[in-house]
């Protein structure tokens, strides 16, 4: 096969972690998106775990080091058809990581319409997902559902839910061996939905559909202009109070009083012991009453 770039002599591989022969891993760039980042961290982990070194990869997929190192460290988005070889030298599934890759490249690649052929002929290889895959997403996809649209609209709440799949998907194994796989797909959810969350006030999450959500709720009944204008007030100042929680309260309490659900399903979905639960709930309704109900101010009050 010809190679499009020159190829670096060969080498034996080295053995998978500490040890292994070669330049390590450069860090990323600090101004790789988020989304990019999401599925590169993956491959440089597949990479890391294969035992390869980057002169045994580079004659394998026929592409230089320096090309290599480049689309390792996410200076530059890579074309699929160079990232789907690497993928599978490192033995990554093309399915799950080809719809990351296409998720991410608006983001970051002003489409040409060269790009948009190149992309709408590539078809990535279709495999199943591992059965306990499948059974952990059916266990799963409503709680995790719920909790993107408390942050975000309708295509991104979708996107942030497929991205986690696929990011457990990808590195199975991994969330296999983690102490409770619940806790791991709940980490990497909250990454993937946060990561698409507004920001405001000191980087606070803004709950954008709770809003609306909480809004309509209290609403209902309600007459009087006034009453509507203090009953939207009051719903401001609760989702702001609660931007403000520590994140295991804040999800307990999203979770619990947003969308209902028991202490043992939250216990369940979070992979938290059910006292852990029931602290946060304790301590976040604790916070919310300082914040909301202050005490009354008796300084200067005779005696």
């Amino acid at each position: 096969m010809t190679s499009f770039y020159p190829v670096d002599p060969d080498e034996p591989p080295g053995p998978p972690g500490r040890g292994r022969l070669g330049r390590p891993l450069g860090p990323i760039v600090a101004q790789c998106p988020a989304e990019h980042r999401a599925w590169l961290e993956l491959v440089r982990q597949a990479y890391l775990e294969s035992g390869l070194t980057m002169t045994v990869l580079s004659r394998r997929v026929h592409m230089a080091r320096s090309k290599i190192s480049e689309l390792m460290s996410g200076r530059k988005y890579p074309r699929w058809e160079l990232l789907a070889t690497i993928a599978a030298e490192v033995r990554l599934p093309a399915g799950p990581l080809y719809r990351l890759w296409r998720q991410a490249a608006p983001e970051i690649r002003r489409k040409s319409r060269a790009w948009s052929a190149e992309t709408a002929a590539t078809v990535a290889v279709q495999h199943s997902p591992p059965l306990h895959h499948t059974g952990f997403r059916d266990l799963t996809e409503s709680g995790y559902g719920f909790y993107a649209s408390v942050f975000l609209p309708g295509p991104a709440r979708a996107a942030a839910v497929e991205e986690t799949y696929d990011q457990l998907w990808l590195a199975w194994a991994k969330a296999l061996s983690s102490p409770d796989i619940r806790r791991h797909g709940w980490g990497v959810l909250r990454t993937s939905v946060m990561s698409r969350t507004p920001h405001i006030d000191n980087c606070h999450h803004f709950l954008h559909t709770a809003f609306d959500t909480l809004a309509l709720h209290n609403l209902s009944g309600l007459e009087h202009a006034q009453a509507a204008s203090e009953q939207l007030a009051e719903t401001q100042d609760l989702l702001r109070a609660m931007s403000r929680l520590p994140a295991p309260q804040l999800d307990v309490i999203v979770l619990r009083f947003l969308g209902g659900m028991t202490e043992d399903e939250v216990s369940d979905l979070l992979g938290v012991p059910l006292a852990a639960v029931r602290s946060d709930e304790r301590h976040a309704i604790r916070f919310l009453d300082s914040v909301l109900c202050p005490p009354p101010d008796t300084e200067g009050t005779p005696s």
